[in-house]
């Protein structure tokens, strides 16, 4: 690798600018010249604080397993600063309501639900098929299918999807405004306390049904709402996300979407492939080192902050040979596009049943799906939390 005698700066994104699909370049070359790499922050109260990133594989799980870390973001109107929000609670807390939510996403219980998975994705390919091409795919299809699943999951109607749908994107959205983001989390909490209160009075065979019937006294209601929004915008956001990106890199390499097309014995080693190689998370929450500890040769002191790399990870030519070619054929390995630790993501055997699920479906029922726009002109989302495109404009 070819190296600048100018030293590496901290990258403004973690996605190419000019193909947002892939991790920015400059991340390959911190990950070979510093792989724990630190930047200095003022701090809002005077002095500064180091914020760290982490680009190797090795270190990011390292990092990530590590439990002298901090998750808790504090006191803030912040949906995600909320009691019950899983990825921003520290134990004991967190390892309460996860162990409570654990078997509802375990995979006997997953399996249970291929079929009506199946009837939901044919169900939107058939309505887009009957209105005929072109058509956003993310509309159509990539959106509305976990959408349907989570809202049944968790006991909301899906005629308010539209309006979760918005909210979600709001809290994803780096350009909204404190203000505006403050708004949308009191919509957020109101809708999801008049859930709870009805599941309260009537408990359901859903998720939040499940725990107020199981742990009425030792959730409040406060817990079951933050429950609610991070399975509710966790259960579709990322999911979508990686079907309409993954339809948009299997129509780059049409050999690949040939393979799982015409193969279905390739579909689960396609679908950690494609989850791998997009890691659509670009880092998770950044955490606050608790505890002095050292990542490689690196050390961090407790109080500074710090953030992992997962498209860097996932990319590392030590974690794996020719990380970046795509290759559905490829043997899966442990990548950590779903995070690792105790934080790693409560429902990726959800995710990866829907892609497993709706890719196939849409490359059947359109074996000559085609873009019906240029890529030039398609909109990505890679300064927020989650990789993804705006809209996929296609043809069949």
């Amino acid at each position: 690798m070819t190296t600048s005698s100018e030293p590496p700066a901290w990258p403004r994104s973690q996605r190419d600018p000019d193909d947002p699909i892939n991790p920015a370049p400059e991340l390959a070359r911190i990950r070979a010249e510093q792989p724990v790499f630190a930047m200095h922050h003022p701090h809002s109260t005077g002095g500064s604080f180091t914020m760290w990133l982490i680009t190797k594989y090795a270190h990011v799980r390292q990092f990530l397993s590590s439990r002298d870390t901090s998750n808790s973001l504090g006191h803030s109107e912040s949906v995600a600063a909320q009691p019950g929000f899983l990825v921003s609670l520290d134990p004991p807390d967190h390892t309460r309501i996860r162990r409570m939510l654990t078997k509802e996403f375990s995979m006997r219980r997953l399996s249970a639900l291929r079929p009506h998975i199946e009837e939901i994705a044919t169900r939107f390919l058939d309505e887009m098929e009957a209105a005929g091409p072109p058509a956003d795919l993310m509309r159509a299809f990539a959106l509305p299918l976990p959408s349907l699943v989570i809202c049944e999951l968790l006991g909301v109607p899906f005629e308010d999807q539209a309006d979760f749908q918005r909210r979600s994107d709001t809290m994803l959205d780096v350009s909204v405004t404190l203000e505006q983001q403050a708004q949308n989390s009191r919509e957020m909490n109101a809708y999801m306390q008049s859930l709870v209160q009805r599941h309260r009075q009537q408990p359901g065979d859903d998720i939040l049904g499940m725990l107020i019937r199981d742990h009425a006294a030792d959730l409040s209601d406060e817990e079951l709402i933050g429950i609610g929004n991070i399975l509710l915008v966790a259960g579709h956001e990322t999911t979508a996300n990686t079907i309409g990106l993954g339809t948009l890199l299997l129509l780059r390499h049409p050999d690949q979407l040939a393979l799982i097309r015409d193969h279905p014995e390739l579909t689960n080693s396609a679908v950690e492939e494609i989850l791998r190689y997009l890691s659509i998370v670009h880092s998770g929450t950044p955490r606050i080192v608790t505890g002095d500890m050292t990542i490689g040769d690196q050390l961090l002191r407790a109080g500074d902050v710090a953030m992992v790399s997962l498209p860097s990870a996932n990319r590392d030519p030590d974690f794996m040979a020719d990380a970046d070619t795509f290759d559905v054929t490829r043997q899966p390995q442990a990548h950590v596009t779903f995070g690792h630790g105790i934080h790693q993501c409560l429902g990726q055997q959800l995710a990866r049943l829907e892609m497993s699920v709706a890719l196939p479906a849409l490359l059947q029922r359109f074996p000559k799906l085609s873009l019906a726009a240029s890529e030039a002109d398609l909109q990505f989302r890679g300064d927020g939390p989650v990789n993804g495109v705006r809209e996929l404009p296609v043809r069949w």
